[in-house]
């Protein structure tokens, strides 16, 4: 099949969730989009710098504008709960739902034929998660995330603080009830969540050099899955989406699987 290389044009929507309005992208694919083709759920991760609540979604819609042209999958991509200009506040809880809100909106887009998810860090876990929840879903690519949340329950505190100085909770008074909204990070775990994949494929991805989620944490959401292919790259640090062998690795998988994905050029993104 031919690539064609005129750009796609990325959309801005806004859906509606359980917080208010989610700023969402959908990039779909160029050329012949009257054929049946995957859809794909694109979830960032947690932003860590202060202020990334506001920018760290901003090069989402360009990633998702070059799967689409490089895979012919029509890609939704949306900033969770309190980031960029989504209404509301962060909860672990509340950006799982974000993304059933997101599932339902892929498979409204015209053509979509299989539904996939991939996400990073924080999404990775979300997207096993919510694959977890809805057997539609035929596959996940889990990018550096961890298994659980566990680190974050035992210092609930100092995560809403980070949350805070990031922009993703700009309220002083929330939580309401910081022990439902803490207790929250105990209820999601991309361990747990992969061994009920049932049938939905995976593919864990994570760097040998990352500092901020170990790499153990990878190897028990491959084996909690059963199936699982495993993929850790050799000297890679914990921002894969900037390595270009992972986004390499990540479109071969799905290509195995029946998709037609081509080769992509993600070191700028």
């Amino acid at each position: 099949m031919e690539r064609d290389d005129a750009a796609p044009t990325a959309q801005r929507l806004t859906l509606h969730g359980g917080a208010g309005s989610i700023e969402a992208w959908l990039a779909e694919p160029v050329g012949d989009t009257d054929r049946r083709h995957p859809g794909l759920v694109l979830a960032p991760g947690f932003p860590t710098d202060p202020g990334g609540g506001a920018n760290s979604f901003t090069t989402f819609p360009a990633l998702a504008e070059r799967i689409a042209a490089g895979a012919r999958m029509s890609v939704l991509t949306i900033a969770y709960r309190g980031l960029a200009s989504s209404d509301g506040h962060f909860s672990l809880l509340g950006w799982k739902r974000d993304l059933h809100t997101a599932l339902e909106q892929i498979r409204r887009v015209e053509n979509v034929s299989t539904i996939w998810m991939m996400g990073f860090g924080t999404g990775g876990a979300l997207c096993v998660a919510a694959a977890a929840d809805d057997r539609r879903v035929s596959g996940v690519v889990s990018v550096a995330a961890p298994a659980d949340f566990t680190d974050w329950a035992g210092r609930p505190r100092e995560l809403l603080s980070h949350a805070r100085r990031c922009g993703a909770i700009d309220d002083p008074n929330h939580p309401a009830d910081f022990g439902r909204w803490a207790k929250e990070l105990t209820q999601i775990a991309a361990v747990d969540s992969a061994a009920k994949l049932d049938e939905a494929r995976l593919l864990v991805m994570h760097g040998s050099e990352d500092d901020a989620v170990p790499q153990l944490d990878a190897r028990l959401v491959a084996d909690a899955h059963g199936d699982a292919e495993l993929r850790i790259l050799d000297g890679a640090r914990h921002h894969l989406r900037h390595d270009p062998r992972a986004m390499a690795i990540a479109i071969g998988w799905l290509d195995r699987r029946g998709l037609p994905a081509q080769s992509l050029d993600f070191a700028a993104s």
